[in-house]
Parts: structure tokens; C-alpha cells; sequence
């Protein structure tokens, strides 16, 4: 249970404190450094950092950390590289954080993974999605929770193999993400289906998208299919526009995070009715783990998880047992504890893969729909990450040697 003291702490700002043991001295606390877009991407990183908190009030109020308090001193990154870089500067330097957590935008979270390997600090990226972050520019200090480009792209192409389309349409903010989404998702849908042909790309750029001028050019094409990685307000315009425009009344559209309530909340009743989705069935995820976070957070925020809550949530755990478990908060005791660390988390249980520290977290795919004023997630399933992630040879091959 939560004491009165914990929550006062936890809603006192972004800092929350070590708390002060019975006897003696308050002990020296973990120090964790957080970043994230919160001003740029409110949907998502709020939500996020409410998880997060919930995590780290339920850590403090069960003894901390092999005896000490953690504490989590969080920053805005600014929704861009060069302020990212900034701030995690000043979280190691001037704040004395020991590891780092967080980031957003793809190019945000490549940048302060390299930071973190130049500074020796354990980084464990939370939400970035591109697989360079695992892979093609991973290193020994970087660690990766949500599933990313790829295996969201090998669920969602295993669904769209079995539509009867073969032209296909690609909609996709023009940056790190948007690219490594739609390059998987064309690789492993051919994979499958050697016929399809991709016919029109749209590649408007992040938050500026010309929803009309993007809208007539994919109608034009004619596609029987379309793939749309845009979220967001990009999302939003998007949809309102090609409603209007009768875009999507015949082909059928397979969507990437359009699912999770941060991106599908906005559309409120635009909310497109049957698109294939990765996404979070907050409301219909009813085992055990999920039912017990869910009411967790409803009481501690008066309202119900949203994606972010999940991975703020996990990402503050992780640490903390990653620290117990190395029986350190040293960098290199902590990487040796998280390479091949299990644990459970409110989708259920999940490790880090020893060969390219990725998690093994997954998503649900399933189909959007309307529910009153709200779009839902209906007739979903859950992906394990393991069962979509390359085997180790090959990710040590697409790794290259990093690290």
C-alpha cells in the first residue's frame, strides 16, 4: 500500500526522492536519469511517466534497492537529437545519474545510446521502435524494451499475407522509424507473398504531413492495400482526410501503433472502422498481471494505462531488478545482470535477449473499431516478441560486430 509520505514525494515534480529509513542516515539513492519528449509527444510520455512513478513508488514502499531508495531525476528532451544530448549530459554530470532511461523519436534515442556507450552508462532505450537501436548500431551499454520495427512489421505482414491484395500503397513519416518500418514490412510481406507490388509512397514529413495533397496522391494509384506507419496529429490528419475522400472505403489498410489508445484516443468517433493494427487492449485485457497493474494505476492516476503506462512501468523494474540482481549499481555489473534478465511484466513475462539486448516484450495485433465516442481494440491477439525476433546468428550478423 502506498503511504501518504510516498505520494506527497511522488507528486511533488519530475525528481522523486530516496525516501528516509527508520534508523540512521537516509542511504545514498540509485540515481536513474529519465529523458523523453514530454512537451513535444504529451500523448504517449505522460502516460509514460505516470508509469514509471507508479513503478517507483511501489520499488521505494517495498525497501528500494539492496537497501537504498532509487530516485529519478527526469528531463525533457525536446523531441530532438541535439537537446537529447544535452540533457542526458547534464543528467550524468550534473545529476549523478548512474543509468539512463527513456527517449521517444527513433533519431532521439540513437543519439543517447551513443552518448551513454561514449560515457559508460547503461541506457535502456523504452520506446524507440528502429532496430538500428538493437542491431546495425547497437552497443555493449544500450538495451532496447519494445518491440521494434521489425517484429511489428513481421505481425503485421503475417496478417496482410493473407488479404487478397497485391497492390499495395505505403504512408510513412519521412525519418529513422517511418524508413525502417516500411523496409521490414516490404521485405516480409514478399517474403511471403513474392506477387505484391508496391505502387505508390507517400513520405510526408514528421508532423507537417499534407493530408490532401498525400490522400489523392495514394488514391490515384489505385492500391488494393495500404500500409500506414503516420501517428500522431500526422495520424489524425491523415485519416480525416482520406474519410472524406473515400480512400479508405475499398482497400484495406494495415496500420502500425494505431491500436494503442496514445494515437487512437484523438480520433475520437473518426476512429476508421476494420484497419489491421498492432495496438493495447487496455480495456479487454482481463489475466491476472494486467488486472492488477490496471487497477494499480487507476487509483494511483484516476484513469485507465495507456502504452506509455506499460512501458514506464516495465522500463523502472527492469533497472531495479537488474541492480538487485547484480548486487551493484555498476555499470558493468548491471549490463551483465539485464543480458538475459526475465521478468514479468504487466503483458506478461519477458527477457533480454543476450545477443543483441532486445526484450522479448510483444504486441497485440487485432482490428480497430468504434466504441460510442471511442475507437477499441477488438478480435486481438497477443505476439510474443521471441516468436517474430531473427535467431541469434543472425541478429549477431545484423549487429555486425558492435558492442
Amino acid at each position: 500500500m502506498l503511504t501518504r509520505r510516498t505520494l506527497l514525494a511522488l507528486a511533488g515534480g519530475t525528481a522523486a526522492g530516496p525516501l528516509v529509513p527508520a534508523r540512521g542516515r537516509a542511504a545514498e539513492p540509485i540515481r536513474i536519469g529519465d529523458l523523453n519528449s514530454y512537451t513535444e509527444l504529451p500523448a504517449f510520455t505522460v502516460p509514460y511517466r505516470q508509469g514509471w512513478k507508479l513503478a517507483l513508488a511501489e520499488i521505494n514502499e517495498g525497501g528500494g534497492v539492496l537497501g537504498r531508495p532509487l530516485e529519478v531525476i527526469s528531463r525533457d528532451d525536446g523531441g530532438n537529437p541535439g537537446d537529447a544530448l544535452t540533457v542526458a549530459n547534464e543528467l550524468v554530470r550534473r545529476e549523478g545519474a548512474q543509468m539512463l532511461m527513456g527517449t521517444l523519436l527513433s533519431h532521439v534515442g540513437l543519439a543517447v545510446a551513443n552518448y551513454a556507450h561514449r560515457r559508460r552508462r547503461v541506457f535502456l532505450a523504452s520506446e524507440p521502435l528502429t532496430d538500428a537501436l538493437a542491431w546495425s548500431k547497437g552497443n555493449r551499454h544500450t538495451f532496447r524494451l519494445r518491440p521494434g520495427t521489425y517484429v511489428q512489421a513481421a505481425m503485421l505482414a503475417e496478417r496482410a499475407a493473407k488479404l487478397d491484395a497485391t497492390r499495395w500503397a505505403v504512408v510513412a513519416p519521412n525519418y529513422e522509424y517511418g524508413q525502417s518500418a516500411v523496409a521490414a514490412f516490404k521485405t516480409l510481406l514478399k517474403e511471403a507473398r513474392p506477387e505484391v507490388e508496391f505502387i505508390a509512397e507517400q513520405w510526408p514529413p514528421l508532423f507537417d504531413i499534407d493530408a490532401g495533397a498525400v490522400t489523392q496522391a495514394v488514391a490515384s494509384a489505385e492500391p488494393e492495400a495500404i500500409f500506414n506507419v503516420t501517428f500522431g496529429t500526422d495520424l489524425v490528419k491523415f485519416v480525416r482526410e482520406g474519410s472524406v475522400r473515400g480512400l479508405f472505403d475499398g482497400p484495406a489498410v494495415v496500420s502500425m501503433l494505431t491500436g494503442e489508445p496514445e494515437w487512437m484516443n484523438p480520433l475520437g468517433k473518426e476512429v476508421p472502422e476494420g484497419w489491421i493494427v498492432t495496438g493495447y487492449p487496455w480495456d479487454s485485457l482481463d489475466t491476472p498481471a494486467h488486472t492488477r497493474f490496471r487497477e494499480a494505476y487507476r487509483a494511483r492516476f484516476g484513469e485507465p494505462p495507456r502504452m506509455g503506462s506499460v512501458v514506464g512501468y516495465s522500463s523502472l523494474h527492469a533497472l531495479a531488478k537488474a541492480v538487485r540482481t547484480a548486487d551493484s549499481a555498476g555499470t558493468d555489473a548491471v549490463i551483465d545482470a539485464l543480458r538475459g534478465l526475465a521478468l514479468d511484466t504487466p503483458f506478461g513475462p519477458i527477457r533480454f535477449r543476450k545477443v543483441d539486448q532486445q526484450s522479448t516484450m510483444g504486441t497485440f495485433v487485432g482490428r480497430t473499431t468504434r466504441k460510442g465516442d471511442r475507437g477499441a481494440l477488438v478480435d486481438w491477439t497477443y505476439k510474443d516478441g521471441a516468436d517474430y525476433l531473427p535467431d541469434a546468428q543472425t541478429a549477431r550478423e545484423w549487429r555486425a560486430g558492435r558492442g
